[in-house]
């Protein structure tokens, strides 16, 4: 699968990122693969079950963070969300939008393990 391929399965945003990355494929193809080690939804996760809430802001915040540099929209906005709730030390909705953030992370993750 081409990088523009993973970018629709995702919907994230190519071209985007194509112009945020100096329009090299080569940077947006490294750290759309390096995403695959990052551990900020796994901490989110175990930090919430965990009722651990400063922590799960954290990983939240970083989870957006990263999928807002790399333009994975669909996954960026539930992140978002999630963390604003988190920073106001509530978890009102969080269940929710941990299902959303789980759906679009495997979805993000099973596309970038495609890529060629």
């Amino acid at each position: 699968m081409t990088l523009r391929e993973c970018y629709e399965i995702i919907g994230g945003d190519y071209d985007a990122v194509y112009q945020r990355m100096m329009k090299k494929e080569s940077l947006i193809t490294k750290f759309t693969k390096k995403f695959l080690d990052d551990g900020s939804y796994k901490s989110l996760k175990d930090n919430l079950s965990a009722g651990n809430i400063e922590e799960a802001f954290r990983a939240a915040h970083t989870l957006k963070g990263v999928a807002q540099n790399l333009a994975f929209d669909p996954l960026y906005k539930p992140s978002s969300d999630l963390a604003e709730i988190l920073r106001g030390g509530s978890t009102d909705g969080a269940e929710e939008l941990m299902e959303t953030i789980t759906e679009e992370y495997e979805k993000t993750v099973a596309a970038i393990r495609e890529l060629d």
